[in-house]
């Protein structure tokens, strides 16, 4: 028998990407999210027979005790995800990120769920001139989104338990081509500028950001669904080993853009002053030395994605509200 994951989020941008990967490697999918960027997932029944979808929100304590058993393992994706999103109503923001975690992960242990697999985010440090930011590395969160993140890991360690592992994730900025695509973030937006004007805005420049693969950070919570109890139960990673400032980032996007597409040949980049200031250098150490997770692909390999998708047609108009998470959830009027 198939193992059953829950995906919370599933239908986002990681979750596009996961879902179809978890599907091929045979598990069975229930994927409960509210849909409000579109549906790209497989379709159901005889496209992904494995896949079942649930429009549904994960503060519904109710719809929670009914879907949750029969579930091996979770992996909690949904949030709302960035600064400005959070900020577009920071109450709802909380009720979504904060308030309903500890009760999903209740009703998981409650259900006999066995695994639960949090993302929570590498800003969580906020700012730090540390060389190397571990794990171990205080929380210095500057905004709503980064502290109520770092606030649910020790909500969820607290249930780890023999028969219920906990695992929490600190991914870098993750980038590449999804069917779920966003623009908002670092290097997706960069590239997207550069296919479509040949000018790239650098907003600041020395800020160090750690980028991940979307592949790869897909690698990754499938390595976390198979490995013993004992490599991972109660244990926080860092997952991003690509660190680099915007600045050199922007020269990435540059190099590989005007080498995939000819009519590109010369993009100007533009600096621009910015009141971002997060900015840190994390160490995925731990990560690659306990469960020997390294990497497969770069941020030139993003980039390299990003073009050969917009000039296939799978980016008809960069400029689609659902690329957006800020605009995106201002046309849904959650609350």
């Amino acid at each position: 028998m198939s193992l059953r994951v829950l995906v919370t989020g599933g239908a986002g941008y990681v979750g596009a990407v996961l879902v179809p990967r978890l599907l091929g490697a045979g598990y069975d999918v229930t994927v409960l999210d509210l849909f409000a960027f579109g549906d790209f997932l497989p379709p159901e029944a005889a496209g992904a027979p494995g896949l079942r979808k649930v429009r549904g929100d994960i503060r519904d304590a109710a719809l929670l005790a009914r879907l949750m058993p029969g579930h091996d393992m979770v992996i909690h994706l949904a949030c709302i995800s960035n600064d400005p999103s959070f900020a577009l109503d920071p109450a709802l923001s909380r009720s979504i990120n904060y308030d309903c975690f500890e009760p999903l992960v209740v009703a998981a242990k409650r259900a006999r769920v066995r695994r639960f697999v949090y993302a929570s985010t590498s800003s969580v440090y906020g700012v730090s001139d540390a060389p190397d930011v571990t794990e171990d590395h205080p929380l210095v969160p500057l905004t709503d989104y980064n502290k109520y993140k770092g606030l649910c890991e020790p909500l969820l360690l607290r249930h780890q338990a023999p028969d219920f592992t906990t695992v929490v994730v600190r991914p870098a900025t993750v980038c590449g081509y999804s069917p779920r695509l966003r623009l908002d973030l670092t290097v997706n937006i960069l590239t997207m500028s550069a296919l479509t004007s040949g000018r790239i805005t650098v907003f600041g420049g020395t800020q160090q950001r750690p980028n991940i693969h979307i592949e790869d950070v897909v690698d990754l919570y499938l390595l976390l669904l198979e490995l013993p109890d004992a490599a991972i139960g109660g244990r926080t990673f860092n997952a991003g080993y690509q660190n680099h400032t915007i600045a050199e980032i922007a020269e990435i996007v540059r190099g590989v853009v005007t080498r995939e597409v000819p009519a590109r040949a010369a993009v100007e980049i533009v600096t621009t002053p910015s009141n971002d200031l997060r900015s840190y250098h994390i160490s995925s150490e731990r990560i690659r030395r306990e469960l020997g997770f390294v990497p497969k692909r770069t941020i030139e390999d993003a980039v390299r994605d990003l073009c050969r998708a917009f000039q296939a047609g799978k980016v008809p108009d960069p400029d689609d509200v659902r690329y957006y998470n800020v605009r995106a959830l201002q046309a849904t009027g959650l609350r």
